[in-house]
């Protein structure tokens, strides 16, 4: 009777280890499968094209997760320089000072990407009869210089402007290539993120902003007359030749070289697929 006992109890034990055993496989298993994230953060210029990339690109690599946040291209960079973000969009180059946080903090230099090119528009409303408008009046306008749309050739009516915040690139590139880096004017109404802006010039007859060539519907976009005074409109052939004059690269941005999941996704956005992406979004694609 006691050795049939004892021969139960060990069978009972052996029986044990085995769940055991494979309960730690399975959970061994279920740990394995867990997906690789990357978290993507900043430009709200970009954040359709990122959102788009990384549910095409999930889509084809289920075990690479990729999480992406807007908040504007100074917000991404900073949280680049503080290691909360793996990438950072963004509608700008980055600073030097930016540059130089990066390499004090991860003792290298930024790695800078050019992922698609993007033509900066000048929009108004569909009412509008203005059809272009000079970098020089531009500056005029977001100077408060100019505040009636007759003084360029339109109706009598205040010329109302909508601007971006100071964390938006879009916000940083138009007021150093339009504004000569000077303040814009206090009447401008600061609105967070491109489609805020468009939204309010459609419903604006006086109207009047600015922000990336993928955000167009229900306004229009006027041609912009660079320094030799030729109208050009905001295209993908005119960003190519180099004549439209407020034609810019969105770049990606990362605190070292990328490698393992992170450059497959690199590759992936700079390959037919990702840059397909670019032009369904409405940008264009970083190489012709």
């Amino acid at each position: 009777m006691a050795s049939f006992l004892a021969n139960g109890l060990i069978l009972s034990a052996i029986a044990l280890m085995a769940v055991g055993c494979g309960g730690a496989e399975r959970k061994e298993k279920k740990e394995g499968s867990k997906k690789q994230v990357i978290t993507q953060k900043g430009s709200d210029t970009m954040i359709l094209l990122g959102q788009q990339w990384a549910e095409k690109f999930g889509a084809a690599n289920p075990d690479i997760q990729v999480q992406v946040t807007g908040g504007g291209s100074g917000t991404g960079i900073s949280s680049l320089i503080n290691g909360t973000t793996d990438l950072c969009n963004s509608s700008r180059p980055m600073k030097d000072q930016e540059k130089a946080q990066i390499k004090q903090k991860f003792g290298a230099d930024p790695v800078e990407i050019p992922v698609a090119k993007d033509a900066l528009s000048v929009y108004v409303n569909e009412a509008n009869k203005i059809e272009s408008l000079t970098l020089e009046q531009l500056y005029g306008i977001y100077t408060a210089n100019i505040t009636n749309w007759k003084e360029l050739g339109g109706a009598d009516a205040k010329i109302i402007v909508y601007g971006r915040e100071n964390s938006s690139g879009t916000y940083e590139y138009f007021k150093d290539h339009v504004l000569k880096k000077e303040d814009f004017a206090p009447e401008t109404q600061t609105l967070s993120g491109t489609a805020a802006v468009v939204n309010a010039v459609s419903k604006d007859a006086n109207g009047i902003g600015y922000g990336g060539a993928a955000f167009s519907k229900g306004i229009r976009e006027v041609k912009v007359a660079g320094p030799d005074g030729t109208p050009v409109a905001p295209t993908k052939e005119n960003v190519y030749a180099g004549t439209y004059p407020l034609a810019r690269d969105l770049y990606i941005y990362l605190h070292q070289q990328p490698t393992g999941h992170i450059k497959q996704y690199i590759d992936w956005i700079l390959g037919p697929e990702g840059q397909s992406v670019v032009t369904n979004v409405g940008y264009y694609p970083i190489k012709q």
